[in-house]
């Protein structure tokens, strides 16, 4: 038994770390291409000014709902999973999800950062479905939890990549984790389905777009 579970720590502590290298090497991409995309935009203005064009052609990006029907289905470990329909478009108004948390739906064109991202405050639910999008984990948590527990998961998140965690104060249970059409409670930080929960859905088979970023988004 000692040794099973050695085993499977160290394969988590491995996965772990291998997201943290693809992670890193994603961010010095996006700097190289950032800053090739600022020589461009200055050779531009000093070719003669640049005109800004608002797109209105892609009617994806000015849909208002959430295009998400269908309900849950517990199974016999206590994961929730969404039977229905999850709309994965890019919106810019506002949208009411089935669900509190919400799993999926339409969602904000820019994602919250869960690079192990603790917010303290309340963060946009469209801003976090795409970060569930992208093989995060999402950790809420409402007045009802105790400051321990809120504490130790905390510190968890900060270990590991594609998660993030914050308050939630209409959410019906004290703690909750979500991922892409996925969801269960947990009794507290302690509750061995914590870790259960992120070993199988951060980056896990559920995820739309795995291996997308998890930085260089919206931060509080």
């Amino acid at each position: 038994m000692g040794s099973a579970k050695n085993t499977s720590t160290g394969s988590r502590q491995a996965r772990i770390e291998e997201l943290r290298r693809v992670e890193r090497n994603r961010e010095r991409r996006n700097r190289i291409l950032m800053a090739a995309a600022g020589v461009v935009v200055v050779a531009g203005l000093v070719a003669g000014g640049v005109v800004l064009v608002r797109s209105q052609s892609d009617k994806k990006d000015t849909a208002s709902d959430a295009k998400s029907s269908g309900h849950f289905v517990t199974g016999a470990d206590g994961v929730k999973t969404w039977k229905g329909t999850l709309g994965r478009n890019h919106v810019t108004k506002t949208v009411t999800y089935p669900m509190e948390p919400p799993v999926g739906g339409d969602h904000n064109q820019v994602w919250m950062n869960c690079n192990g991202d603790v917010y303290t405050k309340a963060v946009g639910n469209m801003n976090a479905v795409h970060s569930l999008e992208h093989g995060a984990v999402w950790i809420t948590y409402n007045d009802k939890a105790s400051d321990a527990d809120v504490k130790a998961l905390a510190a968890k998140v900060k270990k590991t990549p594609y998660t993030l965690m914050s308050p939630v104060a209409d959410q019906k249970d004290p703690i909750v984790l979500s991922a892409w059409g996925k969801q269960r409670t947990v009794t507290g930080a302690s509750d061995k389905n914590v870790d259960a929960f992120l070993s199988e859905f951060v980056q896990g088979k559920q995820t739309p777009e795995p291996g997308a970023a998890c930085t260089n988004g919206l931060a509080q």
